[in-house]
């Protein structure tokens, strides 16, 4: 081996060396930089469930002391003035009360910089655990129904704290609007993927499909209209399933009818064993 191909040899050595070096270094300093990403988030979200609920506890009792007050009950009537006093106390703390839940829906939602912790978990009993919290909040002559072709042993990946911020927005959304029937939800694989719709009798407002979660967050007024929860929280479901690499919709046809359903890409297990 001359000295030429010698030279050769030892520089190809030290520049594969000299990259390898650079490149470890690089992966480090993302580590580093992912992992205080990811302390700053955890205390971000620490922060606002302390605030969210320090805020809570003086504002439900200002509500309980309204409501209290406005009760005529003999020689502590109110008088007009002071009635319409307390009531205006009352309202803004209402108001207050809902930017206060919209601030911490907002804190589960990392719109940024996303980060996912997928496990597998069994859909039927998945879907099951959001069937039992809506009807926590439907009204008494609204039932939750579960329908799918699947099989009960199918299973998928996906991240369950943001499937299950988008179905409880959805989910009140369409509890919302129904005042006796039946809220459907049904799931499907479809194109690799899993597609959930929720159907109810009521009109849903499928204008605000059009508007992001970005360009609601910039308005001037954004905060007040945070207390439209149909307005920000479709914003922030189709926020979501934009993260998922997916597809959201909300149709509402003249029969009252509304369908509110998205897609994304999901690996899914056991699909029809058994059926």
């Amino acid at each position: 081996m001359n000295l030429t191909v010698l030279i050769s040899v030892v520089i190809v050595i030290a520049a594969g060396v000299w990259m390898f070096i650079v490149r470890r270094r690089d992966a480090r300093k993302m580590d580093l930089a992912l992992k205080r990403a990811q302390k700053s988030e955890q205390l971000k979200s620490v922060f606002i469930d302390n605030i969210s609920r320090t805020l809570r506890v003086p504002l439900t009792a200002i509500n309980g002391y309204c409501d209290l007050l406005l009760e005529e009950n003999g020689e502590n009537k109110l008088s007009a003035q002071t009635k319409e006093l307390v009531n205006n106390i009352s309202k803004d703390t209402k108001e207050l009360s809902e930017y206060v839940d919209q601030l911490h829906e907002m804190s589960k939602f990392e719109g940024i910089t996303p980060s996912f912790t997928f496990i597998e978990v069994n859909l039927i009993e998945l879907m099951a655990s959001y069937k039992r919290e809506a009807m926590n909040f439907t009204k008494p002559d609204v039932a939750v129904r579960v329908t799918t072709e699947l099989s009960p042993h199918c299973r998928a990946i996906l991240d369950t704290n943001l499937m299950h911020q988008l179905m409880m927005h959805l989910l009140k959304n369409a509890a919302n609007h129904v005042v006796q029937g039946d809220i459907f939800i049904r799931y499907a694989c479809e194109r690799r993927g899993l597609k959930v719709s929720i159907a109810y009798t009521g009109m849903g407002q499928s204008e605000l499909v059009g508007e992001d979660i970005y360009s609601f967050l910039q308005k001037d007024d954004a905060l007040k209209d945070a207390g439209n929860t149909s307005l920000f929280g479709i914003a922030i479901c189709r926020a979501i399933v934009d993260m998922f690499g997916g597809e959201f919709y909300l149709d509402s046809g003249a029969d009252k009818k509304t369908v509110a359903s998205f897609w994304f890409p999901c690996t899914m297990k056991d699909i029809y064993k058994d059926l």
